[in-house]
């Protein structure tokens, strides 16, 4: 499991039924892609965050794959429709194994 890894999430409390919302995600990790050498020239193990996925009462929203090149700290922003009160669940996987997850609740009018 990587050190200091932390999801952040923001997602609005309250919607109107059927409102399009924006989700914003940020994941701090090194993401470190495996081509790199440390200072003895030794391959420094790739480990980095290689999907992510975001469900709203138990239904896919988003699913990304990600590859070494993604940048350290991965950041999502996506729109999705709110159709009725719930949560919204985030996951991010390690190549290490490690799963982050976050969950968010929405109230809907």
């Amino acid at each position: 499991m990587a050190e200091n890894v932390k999801p952040r999430v923001r997602v609005p409390r309250d919607a109107t039924a059927g409102e399009v919302i924006t989700i914003k995600t940020l994941i701090s990790h090194p993401m470190e892609s495996g081509l790199r050498k440390d200072g003895d020239g030794n391959l420094i193990p790739r480990s980095i965050i290689n999907r992510f996925t975001c469900d709203f009462n138990g239904q896919n929203v988003i699913d990304v794959t990600l590859e070494p090149a993604i940048s350290t700290n991965p950041y999502f922003e996506f729109e999705t429709v709110v159709p009725e009160s719930g949560a919204f669940e985030f996951t991010w996987y390690d190549d290490d194994g490690s799963v982050y997850t976050d969950t968010k609740e929405i109230a809907v009018n």
